[in-house]
């Protein structure tokens, strides 16, 4: 490493340390911890914790390099509809309808956000057990992009980096809760942002591209248009490119990591101010990565290179050294900010519907605050045990183990979720089948779909591999039967209680945002 990358990394490291001790009296109850206190966070602040919580390594090492591969310059439409889809409309629809319910209901996390709209205590538990369960592969992701991006261009061991990542996102976590991590959110997305710029640049400019982009403009496998030579079919490039852009368009709309972002926002402003924001922040984060991504075909690799490990080595063939730190924290900040997002949504489930809603209803605020930090920890702790293990063993990829997460997550919650926002008479037993039913059918696919692509006489190891493989395809499926599913059990069960609906709909609330 050049001196200079080892002093930018450091002063880095310091400064999120600076924001933990700052923030370190901001976070003295389970309301502040999870929500920054009463007043709530501004427009910029709240989108830019949304962008960042959305955009991490996994999108930079693991997708970009992935479907930047497979589809060329197609791949930035991935990038396109999470602005359009995944940032514009999803707070269009949600954002206000969010802030207004939980306010009106008190709940804090999306588990107790079920069961206070449902008026089931069991649904909580529920919510809450999947949650923690299924984030921890998108933590394990992210974890591996970042060790894979630190082992290829600085030659530092995965593992090192991991635990350091995992210390340091610990500390400022663990001090100050949201606010530490929205406040870190807003220095790590102007971070981004200058990384983004200075990487495409620095690719334009570099000798494989030179700014003439011809050979992927007018390669038909490569083009903006054609996702590449194998169109038809149920496995075919156009199929899974849309599947992508689906899965990580719409799979935000119901991530607890990502709806807990339109919670803690302050007014009717700071949510026009913070659709805006994050709009144009998704544009230029997604747009630039899925870019970089796709000029990997320009770019020979060593023998052996898996495709989530060319955006590494193409930053390490055209970056010079000193510059190299800028883009070492512009991709270290998308994963702290990721990581710290799903560790808290993680540990908030688990304190405040479990132990606080099962274990110990008794419990007070401040054990409950205590109890949430130490989650926090343990959560950070598993996950990164789970990406030394997947580091070690090859257990899968890295673009595989966000889809596995997101599709499970938004299969069964995206219905019940959004139609609740919507719909007052989305009924319990249709959350029920949403849940109940996402989780049958991603297994089930996961099979089908594993032994159909390996022949069906392949072994039981090599169809689950090829089925997870084929995650967001699987998570599209189950986001869209879940919509459904939800529809038709409400239209023939009873709706929820008066009382209940009145709560969640209709009851005065003080700063309603109209």
């Amino acid at each position: 490493m050049h001196w200079l990358d080892i002093v930018i990394l450091i002063l880095y490291a310091l400064s999120m340390i600076g924001i933990a001790l700052y923030t370190r009296n901001r976070s003295k109850s389970v309301n502040d911890f999870l929500l920054a206190g009463k007043r709530g966070l501004n427009g910029w602040m709240s989108a830019f914790a949304y962008g960042t919580t959305y955009f991490s390594a996994v999108i930079f090492i693991g997708y970009a390099g992935n479907f930047g591969n497979a589809y060329g310059l197609a791949s930035v439409w991935i990038g396109i509809g999470n602005a359009i889809i995944g940032s514009l409309i999803a707070w269009l629809v949600l954002a206000k309808r969010t802030k207004n319910m939980t306010q009106r209901l008190q709940a804090k996390t999306m588990p107790e956000f079920f069961e206070k709209r449902y008026n089931s205590k069991n649904l909580k538990l529920a919510c809450a057990i999947i949650t923690f369960i299924f984030l921890i592969p998108y933590s394990a992701s992210v974890y591996n992009g970042l060790s894979s991006l630190f082992e290829i261009v600085f030659g530092i061991e995965g593992w090192i980096i991991m635990i350091a990542l995992a210390i340091l996102t610990a500390i400022y976590l663990f001090f100050g809760g949201y606010f530490a991590t929205a406040l870190s959110d807003f220095i790590q997305g102007i971070i981004m942002l200058i990384g983004v710029a200075i990487m495409v640049v620095s690719f334009l400019n570099s000798a494989e591209v030179s700014w003439d982009l011809t050979e992927l403009v007018t390669n038909p496998e490569h083009n903006w248009f054609t996702f590449g030579s194998s169109n038809t079919g149920f496995y075919g490039n156009t199929v899974t490119l849309l599947s992508v852009i689906l899965l990580t368009s719409f799979g935000v709309w119901a991530l607890p990591q990502t709806v807990h972002k339109y919670y803690a926002i302050r007014d009717k402003k700071a949510i026009n101010q913070g659709m805006i924001v994050s709009t144009l922040f998704a544009l230029i984060i997604g747009f630039g990565a899925y870019f970089v991504g796709s000029l990997g075909s320009l770019f020979t690799f060593p023998e052996g290179t898996r495709p989530d490990q060319f955006v590494p080595h193409m930053l390490n063939m055209v970056i010079q050294s000193g510059l190299l730190g800028v883009i070492a924290v512009l991709i270290l900040s998308a994963s702290m900010s990721t990581l710290s997002s799903v560790s808290l949504a993680s540990a908030s489930v688990v304190a405040v519907d479990i132990y606080k809603g099962k274990i110990n209803p008794n419990a007070t605020d401040k054990k409950v605050n205590w109890t949430m930090r130490i989650l926090c920890l343990v959560f950070i702790l598993i996950s990164v045990v789970l990406a030394i293990l997947n580091e070690e063993f090859h257990l899968s990829a890295i673009a595989s183990l966000m889809g596995i997460s997101w599709g499970t997550l938004a299969g069964c919650f995206i219905g019940p979720y959004v139609l609740g926002l919507l719909w007052k008479k989305v009924s319990r037993p249709a959350v029920w089948s949403s849940i109940i039913s996402s989780l049958v059918l991603t297994v089930a696919l996961t099979l089908i779909i594993g032994y159909d692509k390996g022949s069906w006489s392949c072994s039981f190891g090599t169809a689950i591999q090829n089925g997870v493989g084929s995650s967001p395809l699987i998570g599209v499926i189950c986001m869209a039967f879940s919509m459904i599913i939800t529809t038709v059990v409400t239209v023939f069960t009873n709706s929820p209680e008066d009382s209940v609906i009145e709560e969640a709909f209709n009851k005065p609330i003080e700063n309603e945002i109209i």
